[in-house]
């Protein structure tokens, strides 16, 4: 039996972009950032032109308008290439049958093993969709395999074909809209029915395509305007395209904390899903929205390098250019089983729940190596593989687990498509300010009696009053008789009345008159 999760979306907008938390049963499973300064974002189209040729690599850079150029192998030329270049330059001329393809002609299919020198020449203007946006010093990676994705539907031009999303099981459901597609699509484009089709009207899935087709158009009329390169079809903000994906039957609420895209929002659902836009709420509190929600809270419990589980176990999240490594502790487990083996299963079990939570958390992609507690028994090892399948089935990036080892390592790859999401939990420390190094207290001390002979020498005043962290206070106020304190009153014939305060820096001090006016050094 399947349950549904209660779905929230929680969205914060500021000056540097927007970030928008995925709730899943009041849960944080996943965290996205939209930066206002984004150039590429995948599905982006642009027309752009050919820089270099790598014959060594059998790929090509292509400059895009931005900081960096789009790398792309022989291979992401995409079969249909031939297709694709022959349209651009009918697109190019202004060509009315570029938008409607209906005298179009497809060219054969490019060939799997082939020259990436013979397909392209330097400078040569091509279309190119961006695949993976840009990570660390790599430049994004683009292909010529050209589609545009709907709510329902995403469109492949230069195909005749329809194909179904794997996720719609049903043969009945699969057969109709096999045949609602065929009878509708346009010749020589092809349709991926999306698994959110299931169960859509002839008018919705006939809305969405057409759509789709007005976006087609768009862009073929800025190609004949435009000159490369330019970008000439922007995919959906981070937030809408999000909403497009995951959008279902079992959201409960979206609120949004910022009225003009809280009016973005709604009028994106109305238009996508109609009745749909009530579940969008304006969030007015002041208190900020995520520390309302107790996002903030989760975001610092489950971003760091170690990730601590209720019942004792933590995770220890590595990051490195090549793969992500987690280790797996048992720690302080409390709950206690029959055994050794018993008691690896529990934690392994445990923890395979939060690793699939921090892969979705952390969009984190390519290549993860879990190191989970070392098992004997063979339906142990395969129990624990079950669970990791069964809990990854949540996530939408593609992904695939190998069983565990000899050595106990589980090996997953998953779907790159962006950085992964980092957030920096760690803050500044007050007493160092970030160096690692605070002065020596010999060094305070003197400070501090420093400014007392200063005040003294420059004023009348024999009642002074000095406030200091708790810690310094102890150690000026140590052995009454032999203190510091005392021994600086007998010096300087002085009046002197200390007191802690842990408002107060361990490096802070102030004096104060005998009135309670604070004295500026």
């Amino acid at each position: 039996m399947t349950f549904l999760m209660d779905k929230e979306l929680v969205i914060t907008s500021n000056a540097e972009g927007v970030q928008i938390a995925l709730l899943e049963d009041k849960r944080l499973v996943e965290l996205h950032k939209e930066m206002s300064t984004g150039q590429f974002v995948v599905g982006d189209i642009f027309f752009g032109k050919v820089k270099k040729i790598m014959q060594g690599l059998n790929a090509a850079f292509v400059d895009l308008g931005g900081d960096k150029e789009g790398f792309m192998h022989y291979l992401d030329l995409g079969p249909d290439y031939g297709s694709v270049d022959k349209y651009l330059r009918l697109a190019m001329n202004g060509d009315r049958n570029a938008v409607t393809l209906e005298n179009f002609k497809i060219e054969p299919i490019l060939e799997k093993v082939g020259n990436m020198g013979d397909v392209l020449k330097v400078g040569q203007p091509v279309l190119m969709q961006v695949t993976k946006e840009p990570i660390s010093t790599k430049g994004p990676k683009v292909t010529g395999d050209i589609s545009i994705a709907g709510r329902y539907l995403v469109l492949t031009p230069f195909c005749n074909k329809v194909s179904i999303s794997q996720k719609i099981k049903k043969n009945e459901e699969r057969n109709r809209l096999r045949r609602l597609m065929q009878s509708i699509r346009p010749q020589n484009f092809g349709v991926i029915v999306r698994t959110v089709a299931e169960g859509r009207t002839v008018a919705e899935l006939d809305a969405d395509l057409r759509s789709l087709m007005d976006a087609w158009g768009k862009m073929t009329e800025k190609l004949k305007r435009v000159n490369a390169p330019a970008k000439v079809h922007a995919e959906l903000s981070t937030t809408t395209a999000l909403l497009r994906d995951v959008l279902t039957d079992d959201f409960a609420t979206i609120y949004v904390d910022n009225l003009d895209l809280y009016n973005d929002v709604r009028q994106f659902l109305k238009g996508i899903e109609p009745g749909k836009e009530d579940i969008v709420k304006h969030y007015k509190m002041e208190t900020p929205i995520f520390e309302q929600f107790g996002i903030s809270r989760d975001i610092r419990r489950a971003f760091g390098k170690i990730v601590t589980i209720r019942s004792g176990v933590y995770l220890y999240i590595e990051h490195t250019e090549a793969m992500h490594v987690i280790d797996v502790n048992s720690g302080n487990h409390i709950k206690a089983g029959t055994g050794q083996e018993d008691t690896a299963l529990q934690v392994n079990i445990e923890s395979a729940k939060e690793i699939a939570r921090q892969l979705r958390l952390r969009d984190m992609g390519g290549i993860v190596i879990v190191d989970f507690v070392d098992m004997n028994k063979a339906e142990n090892r395969k129990k624990l593989f079950d669970v990791m399948t069964e809990e990854m089935k949540r996530d939408k990036a593609r992904h695939t687990i190998l069983p565990l080892s000899k050595f106990g390592l589980m090996q997953i790859t998953r779907q790159r498509v962006r950085p992964a999401m980092e957030v920096d939990v760690q803050e500044k420390c007050p007493f160092c300010d970030g160096t690692g190094t605070i002065k020596s207290s010999l060094v305070v001390v003197d400070e501090i009696e420093s400014s007392l002979k200063y005040l003294l020498t420059s004023s009348n005043e024999k009642k002074l009053t000095l406030v200091m962290h708790p810690y310094v206070h102890a150690y000026l106020t140590k052995g009454w008789f032999k203190s510091i304190k005392s021994q600086w009153c007998r010096k300087y014939h002085v009046k002197l009345t200390m007191k802690a305060s842990e408002k107060y820096s361990l490096l802070d001090f102030k004096f104060f008159h005998c009135n309670g006016d604070e004295i500026q050094m």
